[in-house]
């Protein structure tokens, strides 16, 4: 398959602990059992690195979006296929990354936001309940999400297996020939 064709980045957005990440991987191991390169940018991985100078609030967020997008559109343009798991909490957020990237599908991975809380492993929300330093700002908890209007892809991950939420992305990506 031309590495060209498979130059589009699948955007995960969703609230902290909503799935995006772990239903990312399970479709990055079937593009890797396929032999379709790309690349996984997960958001909180990328914090360490490429944001390790931002929080939490919306603004260093947004930041936070800017920089995955830009790093999403230079590994779009040497044919890799991009995977990115970020919040994008609103839709001039999301409307940015569509406009910059261009070839991108939008998986809005729905959850509620106790499930999320329950899933929570690395504390951010309770975190943020406390008001501890650097989670004054957060999602969810003293931060609005706001849904996407149109997104390609709605996974209800509270409802869904990982299998079920993968699969889903994978027949909307083949019936569009993306892969």
């Amino acid at each position: 398959m031309d590495n060209l064709k498979k130059a589009w980045t699948i955007w995960f957005t969703g609230l902290h602990g909503s799935g995006k990440s772990t239903i990312a991987a399970g479709l990055a191991k079937v593009l890797k059992e396929n032999n379709i390169q790309f690349v996984l940018l997960d958001g909180d991985e990328l914090r360490k690195t490429l944001s390790s100078d931002l929080g939490y609030s919306l603004e260093d967020r947004n930041t936070h979006m800017k920089r995955v997008v830009d790093l999403c559109k230079t590994k779009t343009k040497e044919g890799l296929l991009c995977i990115a798991c970020v919040a994008s909490p609103t839709e001039s957020s999301r409307e940015y990354a569509k406009k910059k990237l261009e070839k991108v599908v939008v998986v809005y991975v729905r959850c509620p936001i106790d499930v999320c809380e329950k899933r929570d492993v690395k504390g951010h929300y309770k975190k943020a309940r406390n008001k501890e330093e650097g989670f004054e700002s957060f999602l969810g908890v003293s931060l609005k999400f706001e849904e996407p209007k149109n997104p390609n892809i709605v996974i209800e991950s509270s409802k869904e297996s990982v299998e079920e939420s993968t699969q889903k992305v994978l027949d909307f990506l083949r019936q569009k020939k993306i892969i």
